[in-house]
């Protein structure tokens, strides 16, 4: 039996394009990073005010240590500001913003920070924001593994669910569709377990241009797809 799609409670987006962006209108990088999160705070309201209830925003892979130390230098002062900065009006909004990712690597103040924005969100109810930070899903799937180590868990208990169970934000469902932007075809690493039966939409729309209509092509498409789950 097939299930026909309306909207996706759960939305991924990997933000592909700030840099293409920035090089095409002779702008510095910094600038189309800059671009692409106040893009991803439009969307993300949008998308909450058509139906998703979580996204999920890849905004820092564990592979993106590898880029020039002045670029990783500004998206650590970005992400910092943002967590430290936007939560009265993700509170008036009334999102949620949780962080997915490894807390290696990270410094204290970021850790501080997006400790504190979680807790002061937790009540919120319209929709959730995760911010997919130091986050490869590889890594995820190797520390959800760790903690059934350290937890003693015997290896005849493991099973899909406690996989499940151990992963970043673990009340946070599957993902049913991940778009990417700027013309690439892959996940890069992302949400590995959760993407098991997600749809995938790819666009070559650079992300700081992809606006409302944009999200409202991919969210027909989806409604307009089958999701059999091998059946």
């Amino acid at each position: 039996m097939s299930e026909t799609n309306t909207v996706p409670v759960h939305l991924g987006l990997i933000l592909d394009g700030n840099r293409r962006w920035a090089k095409a209108n002779g702008l510095p990088a910094f600038e189309g990073h800059r671009r692409g999160y106040e893009n991803l705070k439009t969307i993300g309201k949008t998308a909450i005010k058509r139906g998703v209830k979580y996204i999920s925003a890849y905004v820092f892979s564990t592979e993106n240590w590898q880029r020039s130390k002045e670029e990783v230098d500004y998206l650590m002062k970005l992400l910092l500001w943002v967590a430290k900065h936007e939560v009265a009006e993700m509170n008036k909004d009334g999102i949620r913003v949780r962080f997915m990712g490894s807390r290696d690597r990270l410094s204290a103040k970021i850790l501080r920070a997006i400790d504190e924005a979680e807790i002061k969100t937790k009540d919120n109810v319209n929709g959730t924001l995760a911010l997919c930070l130091n986050y490869g899903g590889r890594q995820e799937i190797v520390e959800a593994f760790q903690k059934m180590a350290a937890n003693d868990i015997a290896t005849n208990a493991i099973n899909e669910q406690t996989i499940a169970d151990n992963l970043y934000q673990p009340d946070i469902p599957p993902v049913d569709l991940i778009i990417r932007t700027s013309g690439e075809q892959r996940i890069s690493n992302f949400m590995l377990w959760r993407a098991a039966y997600s749809e995938l939409y790819f666009t070559d729309v650079h992300w700081p241009d992809f606006n409302e209509a944009e999200l409202d092509k991919a969210l027909e498409e989806y409604a307009a797809r089958h999701r059999r789950y091998g059946k």
